[in-house]
């Protein structure tokens, strides 16, 4: 089995941590801080490590950053569910972080039972996972949300009132955030089509990642906390806790948060999103997208999309933090095209062109 190194200053959150770990077979060894920690990665060489966000000498953030400097490795922040929390666990996903652990109430030790199998499946995914680091400076600035280069139009390009030409459906999970980064950015303002990303997030997490992206992007950027109209110049966000889908009211295009589907182990769904938006247009004025992610979410409903006339891109396994996800869009024959997560956004302006 792979070895995990826990590192967290609280003595209990070790121990918790340590006993889900080796109770599933894993080699197990725990740091005190951030220090202690890199120094065990450089001479233990752990295949994951978990990383508590908040500790006293030296932050996760910082030790993040030595670690990936020291000897890159797949790294699960364990994060607190406030808005600060959220802001900080991006950063670290956009240093190099492959995925994070919410601690509800800020400590994991009164819920260590409800996070145990979330836990499990967070290491065993980022045992497999490929790294994406973004080297910085020595004593540079960690990377944050940078200034929005193109200008937003005063008004977002709409091709008819009521509905849309057409939609792009974004589908991701494990290491999404950094990988959405790499799209979302690269599509001009004028792009013609609104955008729906289920980004498999917890709740109060996709305020802090909505906001995030819409100071990257040149679309503008909104969490789906209400009934929202489907405008072309904006990306929607699927809210934590909820499944985005697509509907009609007085002739025009929405979407709008409904409760967790049952039958459905991971949310936001996919698969709801996709056959929601199916319901509403036709399958050719659709665009499936599926990313990075653990499991097979939406492999079924764009698999189905693609039957019925639309198309689809699943991401390569060379770019891909995890495969499982376009891997099982591929397997049933549900990918149009396989392209590394570069080069999807350039795919996306051909099948949708910008307007000028």
């Amino acid at each position: 089995m792979p070895k995990v190194l826990v590192v967290d200053d609280s003595a209990l959150m070790r121990r918790l941590v340590s006993n889900v770990l080796s109770s599933a077979g894993y080699d197990v060894d725990t740091a005190r801080n951030g220090a202690e920690g890199i120094e065990r990665v450089t001479d233990w060489q752990p295949d994951v490590v978990t990383l508590d966000v908040n500790m006293p000498e030296m932050d996760g953030i910082t030790a993040l950053s030595l670690i990936m400097q020291a000897r890159p490795t797949p790294v699960i922040m364990l994060s607190s569910l406030t808005e600060q929390g959220a802001r900080v666990t991006f950063e670290a996903l956009a240093l190099g972080a492959v995925d994070y652990i919410p601690k509800p109430g800020g400590t994991i030790s009164l819920s260590v039972d409800d996070v145990a199998d979330q836990l499990l499946h967070k290491v065993r995914a980022a045992s497999r996972a490929k790294l994406r680091y973004r080297p910085v400076p020595n004593d540079g600035p960690l990377p944050a949300a940078s200034a929005r280069a193109p200008a937003r139009p005063a008004v977002a390009p709409q091709a008819r009132v009521g509905k849309p030409e057409g939609l792009v459906l974004i589908g991701v999970s494990t290491g999404g955030p950094r990988t959405l980064e790499d799209i979302l950015p690269a599509l001009p303002a004028s792009f013609p089509w609104p955008v729906l990303v289920a980004q498999h997030m917890p709740a109060n997490f996709t305020t802090a990642f909505a906001r995030r992206m819409d100071s990257l992007c040149a679309l503008r950027v909104r969490e789906c906390s209400q009934p929202l109209p489907l405008e072309a110049g904006h990306i929607y966000i699927a809210q934590g806790g909820t499944d985005m889908v697509v509907s009609e009211y007085l002739g025009r295009l929405t979407v709008k948060p409904r409760a967790e589907t049952p039958g459905h182990p991971w949310h936001p769904s996919v698969d709801v999103m996709v056959d929601s938006a199916l319901q509403h247009l036709p399958a050719a004025q659709l665009i499936g997208v599926q990313l990075t992610g653990m499991g097979n979410d939406g492999a079924r409903a764009m698999a189905a999309l693609k039957r019925g006339g639309g198309r689809t891109i699943a991401e390569s396994e060379r770019s891909a933090v995890v495969f499982g996800m376009p891997q099982e869009l591929i397997a049933a024959d549900g990918a149009t095209l396989v392209l590394d997560s570069h080069a999807v956004a350039r795919q996306l302006l051909l099948w949708a062109p910008a307007k000028h």
